[in-house]
């Protein structure tokens, strides 16, 4: 496959993936009801099902995967480490604390999500403070804090799992990998990934002249202190929006990036765009498997991307050199 018909597809599989999230779900509404409600008309209870359940939920689920996989590439090359991804900061683990914290409190729907957000808003706050050196960011320092940082929330978490009474673990298992049954609207998030991309997108060909390695970078003019100070901040935001929307999903700011460049993209200026339709539609198509394939119960999005995302990725790694 070439690249432009790579590009093509995974541009192709965004509105795709959008109308299987709205057409598909726990409730058969058959073409009949279906149809006239995607198009706003039909009956009041099919166009509520599609425009005030489904759709809501399908955006928030493009949304975080958009916001994970440029994420993953800013990290990728902010790193200099293929396997980094927005775990790695922990700051995914902050709000993972925040948000069983609440949990365990007996909180639900916007206070989790509120919880989320500061308890990763902290752990990115304690990595920027532990990085910043000498108004740069210094990438070992980052890499560094960020592995420590999510160790502790990692045994922090998994004592709250051991602790954690029977009626409320499943909820926080849920969390954990990657739950949409409550996202809320995805407005704020799609905002955010606009910026992100934007940011990203502006400084796309400094981030390429980076990847040749930072001699090389500032030999071509680059000031690469605050390339990287924009790069990291876009990536901490990106995961911060992500994980308050769909919890802590996994697995997507490592593979599709990867993907994208064993295809053949490298250039950031068309990598990050692509990332992003690749990165929502895989989370997408994930929670819309997750809702319709056993009905009434839900499965975790989390679990069904690690299924369905890393035989491609083995795939692609058995097929390039």
């Amino acid at each position: 496959m070439t690249r432009s018909a790579a590009a093509l597809a995974v541009l192709l599989a965004v509105p795709l993936a959008l109308a299987a999230a709205l057409a598909l779900g726990s409730v058969d509404l058959g073409w009949s009801r279906l149809g006239p409600a995607l198009l706003g008309g039909g009956d009041e209870v099919a166009r509520e099902i599609v425009w005030g359940l489904r759709a809501p939920r399908a955006f928030a689920a493009f949304a975080s995967g958009a916001l994970l996989a440029v994420a993953g590439v800013l990290l990728q090359i902010l790193l200099r480490n293929p396997l980094a991804d927005p775990g790695v900061l922990g700051i995914s683990g902050g709000a993972a604390v925040g948000a069983l914290a609440a949990i365990l409190a007996g909180a639900t729907g916007a206070t989790v999500h509120a919880a989320a957000f500061a308890g990763a808003a902290f752990a990115a706050g304690l990595v920027i403070l532990a990085a910043a050196r000498l108004g740069s960011v210094d990438v070992t320092r980052v890499l560094l804090t960020g592995v420590a940082l999510a160790a502790i929330f990692g045994a922090v978490v998994s004592l709250m799992l051991a602790l954690a009474p029977a009626m409320q673990l499943q909820g926080m298992l849920f969390w954990l990998l990657g739950d949409l049954s409550a996202a809320g609207s995805p407005l704020p998030a799609l905002v955010v990934l606009a910026i992100v991309i934007a940011v990203a997108i502006a400084i796309g060909p400094k981030l390429d002249a980076l990847a040749l390695g930072t001699d090389k970078a500032r030999s071509l003019g680059v000031h690469v202190g605050a390339v990287r100070g924009a790069a990291f901040v876009a990536a901490a935001g990106a995961t911060v929006a992500a994980v308050m929307l769909a919890g802590a999903i996994g697995f997507v700011g490592l593979v599709v990036p990867q993907a994208l460049r064993l295809v053949g993209f490298h250039a950031h200026l068309r990598l990050v765009p692509l990332a992003a339709a690749a990165g929502g539609s895989l989370v997408a198509v994930a929670d819309t498997i997750g809702r319709a394939a056993f009905p009434p119960l839900e499965l975790p999005v989390g679990a069904i991307l690690a299924l369905v995302g890393a035989p491609v990725l083995l795939v692609l790694l058995a097929k390039t050199r």
